[in-house]
């Protein structure tokens, strides 16, 4: 029972605690709001005293810049109004230095045509005077005027002509001067670097006997001996009276080389008969091939030319047994290709052209007895069947003058193998063709007009024409010997080159009576 009262009396305090407390945080609440609304009044009075005060201070500020301004326009514009007064006067005073001026041009105007008038007048005056002066010297002399004129220009063509002629031969002569000197320091070079000996080679080989009894053993019974020789090498065996020697004549060289060294290695063995022949030239063929690929290696090492197709290789190595005019065909394409690589090396050229080309300008020879053509045009198809560049073909066309030079390459070429043929005991030419060639060169220089005598001399290398001195000048005598040179060049062949000398000889004869 007394556990209910004491329940009941927690109950009634805490029913009269939480009232007591939400009266106390009401009445703190509301002097909280009293408290937030007099200062928010005393705010809004603060905020409305400084707008006043700044709205005098906005109006003050504004009437002091309105005023500064008007000053400041005032003052510009009075600026301004004096600018204007003194640009008015400077006009002004322009306008009557103009006024001036035009005042004295026209003054000027009329002064130069009163002596245009008096020009016109002198003009006509002297345009009487002149046409009286004419008419006065075509009486004394005899002429017309387009007579006179007609003469006079003919007489200054005349010297412009010989002028002209006599500065054409001045600049020639340098020229050649300056060109032959620098192509003889070339040339002289590129010979001193390469010098080669040239041995003459026959165009038959001979094979030295023991004695005069091997001779019937080779021919053997019936003949059987060298017949078999003769069919397996296509080499004629030539024997004759001469004392202990054998010929051997064929146009091949190559087949000639395979007969010798049979017919060598058989007269040293002793057993001459069908079946050992044809085993001693079976070898033999083999050594020849073998020698041709060496041969072909060792000249492009020589030369320094790298890359060649093996089959190209295969034909220089024939050029071995290949002779033109007695001069070894190999050891010209290797002099040919240091002289080409020489002068191109001086010149600044494409050495490595000037030498590949240099070596293979001749490769036709070695096939042109067995396919029909030149040996250029030969030589062209080779290269190209070959992959050569077309630069080297190109050299290989126009070594003889058969196509037009393309580059300095070529040309280098076609001088190298004019060098290389020309020099002294490098060919050997049959005496017949030596005399038409000269007989030939003397009968060019004179089929031309006023010459009187030509002589070929120093073995065809050069012409001395003596013309009639009445009928060719000293400059005409200029033109004649280019003229006669160009008729060489295109009606000729010759190796090297050929000096044209023309001489004219004038006489005064007087007698002292």
């Amino acid at each position: 029972m007394n556990w209910l009262v004491s329940a009941a009396a927690a109950a009634v305090a805490l029913v009269v605690g939480i009232g007591v407390g939400f009266q106390w945080r009401k009445l703190a609440a509301e002097a909280r709001v009293g408290s937030a609304e007099a200062q928010a009044a005393r705010i809004i009075g603060e905020a409305n005293r400084d707008g006043e005060a700044r709205k005098r201070e906005s109006l003050v500020a504004i009437k002091e810049e309105t005023l500064r301004m008007r000053n400041e326009v005032e003052r510009e514009a009075k600026e301004r109004r004096n600018e204007l007064l003194r640009t008015e006067r400077r006009l002004t005073q322009k306008e009557e230095s103009l006024d001036r001026k035009s005042e004295s041009l026209e003054k000027r105007e009329e002064g130069l045509r009163r002596r245009d008038q008096d020009l016109v007048q002198l003009e006509k005056a002297a345009a009487d005077l002149h046409t009286q002066q004419v008419a006065e010297l075509e009486r004394v002399s005899g002429l017309t005027s387009a007579d006179a004129k007609e003469l006079l220009l003919c007489n200054v063509e005349q010297e412009i002509r010989v002028e002209a002629a006599q500065l054409a031969r001045d600049i020639e002569q340098a020229a050649r001067e300056n060109a032959d000197r620098k192509a003889r320091e070339v040339i002289a070079l590129a010979i001193q670097r390469s010098a080669a000996d040239h041995a003459a080679e026959a165009t038959v080989s001979v094979v030295a006997l023991p004695n005069d009894e091997m001779k019937g053993r080779i021919i053997g019974r019936e003949g059987r001996n060298i017949r078999t020789l003769e069919t397996l090498t296509g080499i004629d065996l030539i024997i004759d009276d001469t004392p202990e020697a054998v010929i051997l004549s064929g146009f091949d060289p190559i087949r000639r080389e395979v007969a010798r060294i049979s017919l060598e290695r058989l007269i040293a063995d002793g057993r001459i008969h069908p079946a050992r022949i044809e085993e001693t030239v079976e070898k033999a063929q083999k050594e020849v091939e073998a020698r041709i690929q060496a041969e072909g290696e060792q000249a492009t090492f020589d030369a320094g030319v790298h890359n060649l197709h093996p089959e190209l290789i295969k034909l220089l190595g024939r050029l071995k047994f290949r002779s033109s005019y007695g001069q070894n065909v190999l050891k010209h394409s290797l002099e040919v290709a240091h002289l080409a690589a020489v002068m191109a090396s001086e010149l600044g050229a494409n050495v490595q052209i000037a030498r590949r080309a240099g070596l293979i300008h001749d490769i036709g020879k070695a096939v042109d007895h067995e396919v029909e053509g030149t040996h250029v045009a030969i030589g062209v198809d080779l290269a190209r069947k070959f992959r050569e560049g077309p630069e080297v073909i190109e050299a290989v066309a126009a070594h003889h003058g058969d196509a037009e030079f393309g580059s300095v390459e070529a040309v280098l070429v076609a001088a190298a193998d004019a060098i290389s043929a020309s020099r002294p005991g490098a060919r050997r030419e049959t005496l017949e063709s030596y005399i038409k060639r000269l007989e030939k060169l003397e009968a060019i220089a004179d089929t031309f007009e006023g010459v009187d005598k030509a002589y070929a001399i120093q073995a065809g290398r050069e012409v001395r024409i003596i013309v009639k001195p009445d009928r060719v000048d000293d400059l005409s005598s200029v033109r004649l010997a280019r003229d006669i040179v160009k008729k060489i060049e295109s009606e000729l062949d010759y190796p090297g080159q050929i000096k044209v000398t023309v001489i004219r000889e004038t006489r005064a004869v007087e007698y002292a009576k």
